[in-house]
């Protein structure tokens, strides 16, 4: 992981332009629509902080986390939010969180570490809490351009959460890349909901 995390303190200038002004609205308002008014949300890799202003600025409390210190500091200060400065695997809530935003974060985790974490995400939410993850679509895991990914086909995904019995997938769609000329890439796009395992 700490590859990633480098790549990411090395290159958060130019990470963080070519995603802060991408209109994620569509996205956004799928998760938001899920949860009621000021709700307490989680940007669980907040990379530039943009989907954290815009939760903030539809008048939700927000806690942002990233690994990599320099995006921290500049989500900081684009959000007007302390982000901390932490690893996916070090959240400890318990029953916090209406929603979790991971959005293209969690996908930099090994299968085996992804288990681990998103049963974390599942004790951090509130009984019926969701979450929105994405992971590039395809059956890759490995080091893709300095970074560790793990993508997913729907069928592996499905698969794959049989041995996390604390989420339901609820909704899924998959998209091309928002981003200027990465249309051709694909995305799985995830609503996970919280069971009630009581």
């Amino acid at each position: 992981m700490d590859k990633t995390l480098e790549y990411y303190n090395q290159n958060a200038n130019q990470f963080v332009q070519g995603t802060i002004s991408v209109d994620f609205k569509q996205l956004q308002n799928i998760f938001l629509n899920k949860l009621t008014p000021s709700a307490c949300i989680l940007d669980f890799g907040c990379g530039s902080g943009r989907d954290t202003k815009y939760f903030l600025e539809k008048g939700h409390q927000v806690d942002a986390i990233d690994g990599s210190e320099e995006l921290c500091k500049i989500a900081s200060d684009y959000t007007g939010i302390s982000v901390k400065n932490m690893l996916f695997e070090e959240l400890d809530e318990v029953e916090k969180y209406d929603g979790i935003w991971a959005c293209s974060s969690i996908l930099h985790l090994s299968k085996r570490a992804l288990a681990d974490v998103l049963k974390k995400m599942a004790a951090a939410l509130k009984y019926n809490g969701v979450v929105y993850t994405s992971f590039k679509y395809g059956d890759f895991e490995d080091e893709r351009n300095g970074r560790y990914f793990t993508d997913f086909t729907l069928e592996a995904f499905k698969e794959y959460m049989q041995d996390i019995p604390e989420f339901l997938i609820e909704e899924y769609w998959i998209t091309g890349d928002v981003r200027p000329g990465r249309g051709e890439e694909k995305w799985l796009n995830l609503i996970l909901r919280k069971k009630n395992t009581h």
